[in-house]
């Protein structure tokens, strides 16, 4: 793919006037070869693996960077579903893993290394009874491991007691992670349809049928769309509009696929395992630096805020222009793709829940329209397993019906009320308490069993 010197300088205006940067860089690896049903083979053979594949990777980002003057925010990795290749252990082996994963990530000089995964959409193994046992332990004796839970599909439905259990899980998470405003909830996603190249923490995973490595690429750009947006002003028809947003977006994904391909060919040759280039996501990530804001971006196309009617459909117009024009610009586009509305991330978001404008039903109705779903949703610490299970189905529900990725990432901040604030600081940012409909679910949520797949489903 060529690129002109009109396009690298265009990056570079965006970069230091629109809080541009390639959100993150992730280094997926495969530990398909590292099972065992010896613990300690196991240990060894995941931590040996992840040290020869990504010693280099962040020295390669660091580079590249570098070379086209273009910050990447973050640089991770990715691993296998470790449910998938440690399905013989025990809970306590597993935990033990999870800080044999915690000190690979350290000893390589990443933030997160996500993959601490199970997919149980089907059923659980007994192996996967004893990853949801040792996962808030896990969670809670270490830094920089994220898990993930498939536990729905399009093709499976829904698996109503891996749901409940995950609910009890975020409970108990929460309560041993307090002293840290429940934060080890914040590494912890549950998933309807999950994708295998997702790039973005806490959901990526390296999925069972991908090479041995690859480079995904997550870009980003709510500054830059929020420039497009308010420079186009509000007399603009939606046509208009969503022209603009696809321009813009075929801007910042060229520069994506041009560092995800560069980190590749580099780390390819002084990794100790094969890589190549994966997939760019195509998502707007926010953060909680002002004008770095998909809310602002929504503000900007007219609405008085957040929450106002027409905001589905605002978010829609967003999604489906950056996917549009995204997907023009890169040979390989994966992962989530879509705009994320993470409630501590986004200050617009954060003032809008304040206000009373933005309530959980409202951001339940736009995560039928955008990336994922009800993502870092602070909720009060006394939060039954129940209304979190029956949230999750809901969630759960607008993705397999619609065949779209939807997740959530509840977070019941342990000894917190409504009104009070989860306070994390970094890329996490802050988050109001939200408040729940006061009705149980209490019945509904403990029937188990699955939610049948829909009709759609059957199409051999």
């Amino acid at each position: 793919m060529a690129y002109e010197l009109r396009e690298v300088l265009d990056t570079v205006r965006m970069t230091e006037m629109e809080h541009f940067d390639i959100r993150t860089v992730t280094l997926g690896v495969s530990l398909r070869d590292c099972s065992s049903v010896l613990p300690q083979t196991v240990r060894a053979r995941v931590y040996d693996k992840i040290r020869r594949a990504a010693a280099h990777h962040v020295a390669v980002a660091e580079e590249v960077e570098a070379l086209y003057g273009l910050r990447i925010a973050n640089k991770r990795v990715s691993v296998t579903p470790i449910a998938l290749i440690a399905d013989s252990l025990s809970a306590a082996d597993l935990t033990g893993l999870a800080q044999i994963l915690d000190a690979a990530a350290e000893d390589v000089g990443i933030d997160f290394l996500a993959g601490f995964s199970a997919l149980v959409e089907r059923g659980l193994t007994r192996g996967d009874e004893a990853y949801l046992e040792a996962l808030p332990r896990a969670l809670a004796t270490t830094k920089h491991v994220c898990a993930s839970i498939n536990c729905g599909s399009t093709t499976a439905g829904i698996n109503g007691n891996a749901v409940l259990r995950i609910a009890e899980v975020i409970r108990e998470t929460a309560r041993l992670t307090a002293a840290d405003d429940s934060v080890g909830c914040a590494r912890l996603v549950s998933f309807c349809n999950a994708v295998p190249n997702n790039p973005f923490v806490a959901g990526a995973f390296h999925g069972p049928s991908e090479p041995e490595a690859v480079i995904n690429v997550g870009i980003s750009g709510p500054g830059v769309v929020l420039r497009t947006v308010r420079e186009l002003g509000t007399e603009a028809c939606f046509t208009d509009l969503c022209e603009a947003i696809k321009r813009t977006a075929f801007k910042i994904t060229r520069a994506g696929e041009l560092i995800g391909r560069q980190c590749a060919e580099r780390l390819n040759g002084r990794s100790g395992v094969p890589v190549s280039f994966g997939v760019v996501d195509l998502s707007l990530a926010p953060t909680p630096e002002e004008g770095d804001s998909v809310g602002e971006i929504l503000k900007a196309m007219g609405l008085e805020d957040i929450g106002a009617p027409g905001t589905t459909a605002a978010l829609a117009m967003l999604t489906e222009s950056i996917k549009k024009g995204g997907a023009m610009a890169a040979s390989r586009v994966g992962g989530l793709s879509g705009a994320f509305v993470p409630v501590s991330e986004d200050p617009a978001m954060i003032r809008a829940v304040e206000q009373g404008h933005l309530t959980i039903e409202k951001l339940e109705a736009m995560t039928a329209v955008c990336s994922v779903g009800l993502d870092m949703i602070a909720l009060p610490g006394d939060t039954p397993a129940e209304s979190l299970a029956a949230l999750m189905l809901d969630e759960f529900a607008i993705g397999m019906i619609n065949n779209k990725t939807t997740a959530c990432r509840l977070i019941p901040v342990h000894g917190k009320r409504v009104g009070e604030y989860a306070e994390w600081g970094g890329l996490l940012g802050r988050a109001p308490i939200m408040p729940l409909p006061r009705l149980s679910s209490h019945a509904f949520a403990q029937r188990g069993g699955r939610i049948p797949a829909p009709i759609r489903s059957l199409t051999n």
